[in-house]
């Protein structure tokens, strides 16, 4: 076995650091933070811009068998939020890749997201409810709302007024950490921070 163990980040643009150099992303940031703190993770960003839920699903089988993740960073629904698809598709989506992260030996971090009022006050409420209820359901911590430090600050936020800039990035590392941390297993080694 390999003695560094692996997180997943399996989501979006978010994930993926559009429209920055993808060593400004949250991603990234987060390995530094983990090799700074002594935490033995390597960290596989298998995140794919424009990605819905239903595209997710069809990846995820492949890349749990490829890296065999310890931990899965589960950040997926916001494009099907932004295309207005069903609520209850992307419900059933991300579900099943919660489903298929725990079956293949993995924890999930589901990761929460809003979406802007498009659609009308129901459809963003449906859509809002999804994170909470699925954490529920499969008894996973979930961060409430990624961009919660971020999004209503345009200094934070590139033009398009929907992904973080470089700026942004590192508040919402600050916002995931604390979802994320109590499910690292202790560190590689003492004297860390």
């Amino acid at each position: 076995m390999a003695s560094s163990r692996t997180i997943l980040v399996f989501g979006d643009s978010l994930s993926a650091a559009l429209g920055i150099r993808p060593e400004q992303g949250w991603v990234a940031l987060l390995v530094q933070r983990l090799q700074t703190q002594g935490y033995g993770y390597q960290v596989v960003n298998a995140s794919v811009s424009g990605e819905t839920s239903a595209g997710g699903l069809e990846r995820l089988p492949r890349a749990l068998q490829l890296h065999a993740p310890d931990i899965v960073i589960l950040e997926l629904g916001a494009n099907d939020g932004l295309r207005g698809l069903p609520v209850n598709v992307m419900r059933d989506n991300v579900g099943r890749m919660v489903q298929l992260s725990q079956a293949a030996g993995a924890r999930v971090l589901l990761v929460g997201i809003r979406i802007p009022p498009n659609y009308g006050p129901r459809y963003t409420e449906e859509f809002a409810h999804v994170y909470p209820a699925l954490a529920q359901q499969y008894h996973l911590p979930v961060v409430p709302f990624l961009l919660e430090k971020v999004a209503l600050n345009p200094a934070l936020m590139q033009e398009d007024g929907m992904h973080p800039n470089a700026a942004g990035e590192p508040l919402i590392l600050d916002t995931l950490w604390p979802y994320l941390k109590p499910l690292l297993n202790n560190k590689s080694q003492t004297g860390g921070r």
